[in-house]
């Protein structure tokens, strides 16, 4: 049994899509209605809160496996660390955690640094594990969506930075691959998408696949971190508005042949991700 966590998110639903009708698979999830396509896909659904001891231990009864994918927060590393210790108890064998490609323990970004210190829990917890550890997702482009229809622009910082961006469906294939196949315990995988762009040569490629000009405009970091600041509590916006003001510093120039390694097949470009999400851009 495989217990999922995210599952109603961009990389958790990928890694359910791809491990759907693989084996027993469980998902622990706050509202059963707003998880529909998982039960309908076969999922056994555990309604509670990953941050509750009780529903987790519910959520690991049987389990061997478990994925370990939470949303960036303040809270994020208690909750991971609760996460694992409760595995441990429960009986789990392995944790697969969805880490950064920009994890280090000096990183100047505290959501990097919470990143190395869960791995080293989880390391030291005597478990199987195994890291996967993106890039910038193509899926942050939804963001930018209603600017691109509306007007042709893409605004945020980054400056000149190239980024090894990837989609969220190479994410959850990688999951799913070293979930379901041998040889990747005590293993570090960090992956990208197959090329390194700028955000003016993203914008070239909307400009390409929508048929329209597109144009990227950087924002200055402080402006970018206001707005953030409308809809996300203050330390997420200065920790999101920091991972660009790195990017723009070539924190993320890193294109890696794992994907392609691990699944036999190259990443998804841009101008793909683009094309199969036309509708949100067009």
């Amino acid at each position: 049994m495989i217990l999922l966590t995210g599952a109603t998110g961009k990389t958790g639903g990928a890694a359910a899509k791809e491990l759907a009708g693989k084996g027993p698979l469980r998902a622990i999830v706050r509202n059963a209605d707003k998880a529909k396509a998982l039960k309908d896909m076969g999922v056994e659904l555990v309604v509670g809160d990953v941050g509750d001891p009780e529903s987790l231990k519910k959520a690991m009864t049987g389990v061997e496996q478990a994925l370990l994918v939470l949303p960036n927060g303040e809270h994020q590393e208690r909750l991971e660390m609760q996460f694992v210790d409760v595995a441990k108890a429960s009986g789990v064998k392995k944790i697969v955690k969805v880490s950064s490609i920009e994890a280090a323990p000096d990183s100047k970004l505290a959501m990097q640094r919470l990143h190395c210190k869960v791995e080293d829990h989880i390391k030291a917890s005597g478990l199987a594990w195994t890291m996967v550890k993106p890039s910038f997702f193509m899926a942050n482009f939804f963001a930018n969506a209603a600017t691109i229809k509306a007007n042709g622009t893409i605004v945020m910082p980054g400056g000149k930075g190239k980024i090894g961006m990837i989609d969220n469906r190479d994410i959850g294939a990688v999951i799913a691959h070293v979930m379901t196949t041998s040889g990747h315990d005590s293993k570090n995988y960090l992956i990208s998408g197959p090329e390194a762009l700028t955000f003016s040569d993203a914008a070239q490629a909307f400009s390409e696949v929508l048929g329209k000009t597109v144009v990227y405009i950087d924002q200055p970091v402080a402006d970018f971190e206001a707005m953030l600041a409308k809809f996300l509590p203050a330390w997420h916006a200065h920790e999101v508005a920091a991972l660009f003001g790195g990017i723009a510093e070539g924190t993320l120039d890193i294109v890696t042949p794992t994907v392609k390694e691990l699944l036999g097949r190259d990443p998804i470009s841009l101008k793909q991700f683009i094309k199969d999400n036309i509708v949100v851009f067009k």
